[in-house]
């Protein structure tokens, strides 16, 4: 798969247990790529931010008011913050099961879908037609949408949390992983304790 999917995303209980390779494989759409490889941890790029809105502009064009919401998140968001030199966005939309309402506009945008959850909020996740994203599609009122920005914005206040986190994650990036949804599900246990902590304060 390409680049992994939840990145730098927090992942709510509700997800469904499952055995990694096989539950990537049945959510992947198209062929599973494995990464085998440490990840690549860049520090904070301040050309980010114009590069999700960019994004954005071109999201909303393509969809008009059924993106009810587009939001920068994950690591890329917060300034100061190392990470994987990919945008994560955050696009709600009125379904994201009613794929014909949504994918073939965002595919003729140039973005491609890769992951299909129905277990999971009904997440989609696409890839970008020139620029290195994960444009993560969730149903109006999802909880993992909340959780989510929480974690950005904590992250963004809190210098001592923000720099726990990177801690971690370098760390983490150092090991060769199989596939990067495996980093993502490591770093699990700091983003738990973070968001805790964050949503306790919200």
């Amino acid at each position: 798969m390409d680049k992994g999917r939840w990145i730098d995303s927090p992942m709510d209980d509700a997800k469904p247990a499952r055995d990694a390779e096989e539950y990537l494989k049945k959510v992947t759409v198209g062929e599973l790529k494995p990464h085998n490889a440490p990840i690549a941890l860049v520090e904070y790029d301040p050309r980010w931010p114009g590069l999700f809105e960019r994004e954005a502009d071109r999201i909303r064009s393509a969809l008009g008011d059924r993106a009810l919401r587009v939001e920068h998140v994950g690591s890329t968001s917060v300034p100061g913050l190392c990470a994987k030199p990919v945008i994560d966005i955050l696009l709600v939309v009125p379904d994201s099961s009613d794929e014909a309402s949504y994918v073939p506009a965002l595919e003729a945008a140039g973005y491609k879908l890769r992951i299909r959850e129905p277990e999971w909020f009904e997440h989609r996740l696409f890839k970008g037609p020139d620029t290195d994203i994960n444009l993560h599609v969730f149903s109006e009122g999802a909880s993992e949408i909340e959780r989510m920005l929480c974690f950005r914005d904590w992250l963004r206040t809190y210098e001592e949390d923000r720099e726990k986190y990177a801690r971690v994650k370098r760390e983490l990036a150092r090991r060769s992983w199989r596939h990067v949804q495996d980093y993502a599900d490591a770093k699990g246990d700091v983003v738990r304790e973070i968001l805790d902590r964050a949503c306790k304060n919200r």
